[in-house]
């Protein structure tokens, strides 16, 4: 009897134990920025939820040299970019990754992100405790942010309305 107490214990525990791994930040409208041939830099963004809190620690690609968490801030008047230790992602508050602000950059591409594809990407988070956990992604590629309203193309442009 104490021998399937214990079993039956140590499967609750075990199965605890891979709950908690599996505790995930929920990653929603995430997007790797398109490039051109010869540019060797591109950013990823996307909306980051951590229901616990947990910190974005890294961030890996096999479509690029380095991967890295960058932050873009003012200062005085010059706009800096640095590589960041970690993204805080407070419990239950979104934190969104977006052009000119937090964002995760791939530099030293293998080869251009061409639009309408995708890009792997890994992300690693640490929680309070410390524990790491990677999820990983396929990011769409596009010029603008998925849903977001695109800039009317200059072959749309109609000049016949126009009075010169």
């Amino acid at each position: 009897m104490s021998l399937i107490r214990t079993t039956v214990a140590l499967a609750c525990l075990l199965t605890g134990a891979a709950f908690a791994q599996t505790a995930s930040v929920k990653v929603e409208g995430a997007w790797a920025r398109a490039t051109v041939q010869g540019q060797k830099g591109t950013g990823a963004f996307m909306k980051l939820t951590a229901p616990e809190g947990a910190k974005l620690v890294g961030a890996s690609s096999p479509a690029a040299g380095v991967t890295e968490v960058h932050e873009m801030k003012m200062e005085g008047d010059v706009m800096k970019m640095r590589a960041i230790p970690a993204l805080d992602l407070p419990a239950g508050k979104t934190v969104e990754l977006k052009p000119g602000g937090y964002h995760v950059m791939l530099l030293d591409l293998k080869a251009p992100l061409a639009k309408d594809t995708t890009v792997p990407v890994t992300l690693t988070f640490k929680d309070a405790k410390g524990t790491e956990s990677k999820q990983e992604l396929n990011l769409p590629v596009a010029t603008t942010a998925p849903g977001a309203a695109a800039a009317p193309a200059a072959a749309d442009h109609q000049h016949g309305a126009h009075k010169h």
